[in-house]
């Protein structure tokens, strides 16, 4: 049995706090918060609040620029926080991711006019325009690659046509900004990145830092799987089974109609229509998936 905390005086303490940045804005704000209310989480109503507490689930939520929060974090002012890895690495801070979070995902790369460069190594000499110099920094450390690296903030697309830089180095998703600015994509991939949850480097671990990894997962699974049920007679079940293996063993359970089970297993969202025509072609009927709304496993 584990003992309520208690103050000096013996009177009991309240339960310590978790405390989270979440971002304040852009392309992860948005997406942090739906997953954290689909975890059961209260969040913010109003876009200029910068501070909201869920007394109910022991959690402060602190809103604050995507780039700040690893610092934050790593400095041990917060004690989590959602970040892009991108952001994490360009950061230096003390921090680490925790869990992937599946969502604001991007690519970094280098970019230049067609014919400047054709590998990396080409890189040597040049001067590199990027909001993200130490995640750039590093990449040439690593190689050994000698250049200039010229940190801007914002949009770096017309560095190179104003004679600021010769090569970029950024996010691409289409590359149609950078096919506008007369730039191509140039070399390997610099890095692969999406939304992460981080906690501060050999940090002792919160107390209630393992309920709200727990939560994240859940909304992880429930996205990714549904629930699908189906009837099939009895000699055909281990086929079906095959096909719905489910996260541990699916659920077989006897019909009323004799020579009948009833099938219930969680399968993976993206397979789901191939799996039910497969299981239909095997004799299954009453095939029905459900979202999944939340989970523990």
């Amino acid at each position: 049995m584990t003992a309520t905390p208690t103050t000096a005086d013996g009177t009991d303490a309240a339960p310590q706090t978790l405390r989270v940045a979440v971002p304040n804005k852009g392309s992860l704000s948005t997406a942090a918060s739906e997953m954290l209310r689909e975890a059961g989480y209260a969040q913010r109503s109003d876009a200029k609040q910068l501070a909201l507490t869920d007394p109910s689930n022991g959690v402060d939520f602190f809103y604050l620029r995507p780039r700040d929060i690893a610092l934050y974090v790593g400095e041990g002012t917060l004690d989590i926080g959602i970040t892009g890895r991108d952001l994490l690495t360009d950061s230096g801070a003390k921090a680490e991711e925790s869990l992937q979070l599946g969502f604001g995902r991007s690519t970094f790369r280098f970019a230049a006019r067609p014919g400047l460069i054709s590998e990396v190594a080409d890189l040597a000499g040049k001067r590199i325009a990027t909001s993200y110099d130490g995640v750039v920094r590093r990449y040439l450390q690593q190689r050994g690659i000698d250049a200039t690296v010229i940190r801007l903030d914002g949009a770096v697309e017309t560095s190179v046509q104003l004679g600021v830089a010769d090569v970029i180095a950024d996010v691409v998703e289409t590359g149609s900004t950078l096919r506008q600015a007369g730039l191509e994509v140039v070399g390997e991939v610099i890095m692969e990145s999406e939304a992460v949850l981080i906690s501060r480097i050999d940090a002792a671990e919160h107390p209630g830092l393992a309920v709200f990894l727990r939560r994240l997962q859940g909304v992880l699974v429930a996205r990714s799987y549904v629930m699908m049920d189906y009837d099939i007679p009895s000699p055909r079940v281990e086929e079906a089974v095959a096909l719905t293996p489910g996260i541990e063993s699916p659920t077989v359970s006897p019909l009323h109609r004799e020579g009948w089970v009833a099938v219930r297993s969680m399968v993976p969202r993206a397979s789901a229509q191939r799996v039910m025509d497969e299981l239909y072609e095997i004799g299954a009927r009453g095939i029905l998936t459900t979202d999944i709304h939340a989970c523990r496993l």
